[in-house]
């Protein structure tokens, strides 16, 4: 008798599912990863000077953007003078000659990074190129893959000076944040890039601290890590339990495309370097999703995870040479096509 009461109250609760039946409406988004090869004055075999490999990356980049206004764009190896070029041609202005010009940053893109040497125009960029009619830029920060990642320095057995290019942004229409990032692992050195990923990590976990909303940050990662997948640089980013490999959460019929990222110009002499080291991470943890059941994408998912906020639609390896044999660079673009959601579940 005295059990009655709460028998019939609970006969009417229900456990909380993880799982909810409501759709949510969410935020397309195409990540650009893409190593353009630095404007050599010493170009390798087969490797043509920047003006003539300029046209095809911005063709490249404007072709896979086109359509789709909300994509951000992450570039490796970037000198100033190829900055202001290509922030040029997406913004529909001409090239400079001016290395001293101040990149365009509008109307239609911007961008947000520095020079590896000195923290303002000299050596290579890991830039950030968003859409400014879409995203809102809240924060952003240059970190040097280093012991003193506040200042320009190079970190234990690296050849070069490397960094990470941080941008928190905001979706105009939502309200939705994101951190997207950028990097370029050192070639020589195996101890720095184990040692980077480490640094990676920690500010990726205090920014995404800073700048949750609801206890979340939707964070992608992307860059050349100049390590295959059973190497340190990949190894660490992969086992951290923090950040996950695109390539492997998009089902195999999604994927399009090459496999390998690099190529070399040279097909054949470059054959025993060439494999996957261009990435795509998301995170944090647990936050990746799974691809849709149906292969019909829609503009509102049912039957997703409360702590999932992306979304995996598609994985692309792009060409990197066509028909009049001009390589773009010995890279390949890597392009992933996500979504977010952006309400939380009540």
């Amino acid at each position: 008798m005295h059990f009655w009461p709460f028998f019939t109250q609970a006969s009417t609760f229900q456990f909380p599912s993880i799982f909810s039946n409501t759709p949510h409406p969410t935020l397309q988004l195409r990540v650009l990863s893409f190593n353009i090869r630095y404007a050599t004055s010493s170009p390798f075999t087969n490797e043509k000077p920047w003006p003539e490999r300029f046209p095809l990356v911005l063709n490249q980049l404007q072709h896979e953007t086109r359509f789709l206004d909300a994509s951000i764009i992450c570039l490796q190896e970037v000198l100033h003078n190829q900055l202001i070029d290509l922030l040029n041609g997406l913004n529909g202005l001409p090239p400079s000659s001016d290395e001293s010009q101040a990149p365009a940053d509008g109307p239609i893109w911007a961008h947000v990074g520095e020079g590896r040497d000195d923290g303002d125009t000299k050596g290579e960029y890991s830039p950030v190129i968003y859409p400014v009619n879409i995203f809102r830029l809240l924060h952003h920060e240059t970190i040097w893959l280093s012991p003193t990642p506040d200042r320009p320095s190079k970190g234990w057995d690296a050849g070069s000076t490397r960094i990470l290019t941080v941008a928190v942004l905001e979706y105009k229409s939502s309200g939705q944040r994101v951190l997207a990032s950028a990097t370029h692992l050192d070639n020589e050195g195996p101890e720095s890039r184990k040692n980077s990923v480490i640094v990676i990590l920690e500010t990726l976990k205090r920014v995404e601290k800073d700048w949750a909303t609801d206890n979340l940050l939707p964070i992608f990662l992307a860059g050349d890590f100049n390590s295959f997948p059973d190497q340190e640089a990949y190894l660490g980013m992969a086992r951290s339990d923090y950040m996950y490999d695109l390539h492997e959460y998009t089902k195999p019929k999604r994927r399009y495309g090459e496999q390998l990222t690099y190529t070399g110009f040279d097909s054949d002499k470059d054959k025993d370097e060439q494999g996957r080291i261009d990435f795509i991470w998301l995170g944090p943890k647990d936050g990746v999703c799974s691809p849709p059941k149906s292969d019909n994408s829609s503009t509102a998912v049912t039957n997703v995870p409360k702590n999932c906020p992306w979304i995996v639609d598609g994985y692309a390896v792009l060409p990197n040479v066509f028909e009049d044999g001009v390589y773009l660079s010995d890279h390949r673009c890597v392009v992933g096509d996500l979504r977010l959601r952006c309400c939380s579940i009540a």
